[in-house]
């Protein structure tokens, strides 16, 4: 107890330097490609979230959230998990189907 009360005995902590994050330069608008291949590309994948949209295209969350609701909306793929911060969605297996 005697140990704990007399402080300043031990070593200091030193200070960390903090982490450095890399500056993204994520658009805001698609160019012609990026909107083909959003086009061609998203459909197919199994997983389709914002952030995995995002590191695809390389374009802004916003952009890739409104994006895949109006992929949603024509019905190219469906929500999975609908949350208040976080939004699933899988490609849609129906179109194969004649049924």
């Amino acid at each position: 107890m005697a140990a704990a009360m007399a402080g300043g005995k031990g070593k200091k902590k030193k200070w960390s330097k903090g982490k450095q994050r890399d500056k993204v330069d994520n658009k805001v608008l698609f160019t012609k490609e990026q909107f083909e291949k959003l086009q061609s590309e998203v459909p197919k994948m199994k997983l389709i979230t914002v952030s995995s949209v995002v590191e695809k295209l390389k374009i802004s969350g916003g952009l890739a959230r409104r994006a895949l609701n109006q992929l949603c909306e024509d019905g190219e793929i469906k929500a999975v998990c609908v949350t208040r911060s976080q939004r699933i969605y899988t490609r849609n297996i129906d179109e194969g189907d004649d049924e």
